[in-house]
């Protein structure tokens, strides 16, 4: 696999909010992220939060009114997703926090990934999944990934993963 860019990982997503303290609140109380120190350089009103090895960063937006209006729940829209240890332990979280979310399946050769959509305060799609049931097989190449148990980037995990996950 080339890499031309010489990129690392994700390192954060920056999202605009109508109100940056529900958009923390939900980052924090809904999907378990913590507030990190931001740079004081920076002479905008946001918050930068961490966890699950990615960064989030919570923008204020100049026009809140302006914002785009939260479309209905569509997993074929732009979303970011998250894998889980239980996808209902999740479903009844949200039932408990009383969220609004689309169940999805998604079946590969007899494996299931099961897939909630919902949405942050301002719109954005989220979706929590048991995506890693299914192994990311690259289509130019003969190696198999999972990435939620392997750095992909190191090539010598290869064998690992191939190992790992029957054929």
């Amino acid at each position: 696999m080339s890499n031309p860019l010489q990129l690392k990982s994700l390192n954060h997503i920056s999202l605009l909010c109508a109100s940056l303290e529900k958009s923390v609140e939900f980052y924090v109380n809904v999907l378990g992220f913590s507030p990190v120190k931001r740079p004081s350089s920076l002479d905008f009103n946001g918050a930068w939060l961490f966890n699950y090895g990615i960064g989030i960063h919570l923008l204020q937006s100049e026009d809140p009114r302006g914002m785009p209006k939260t479309a209905p729940i569509n997993p074929k829209d732009n979303h970011i997703s998250f894998q889980c240890e239980s996808i209902a332990a999740v479903e009844k979280r949200l039932q408990q926090m009383e969220i609004e979310y689309l169940k999805s399946r998604v079946e590969e050769s007899g494996t299931y990934v099961d897939q909630l959509f919902f949405h942050d305060p301002d719109g954005m799609m989220i979706e929590i999944c048991n995506c890693d049931n299914i192994p990311m097989v690259p289509l130019s190449e003969d190696k198999l990934w999972s990435c939620s148990r392997f750095n992909c980037n190191i090539p010598n995990r290869q064998r690992q993963i191939q190992q790992m996950i029957p054929m």
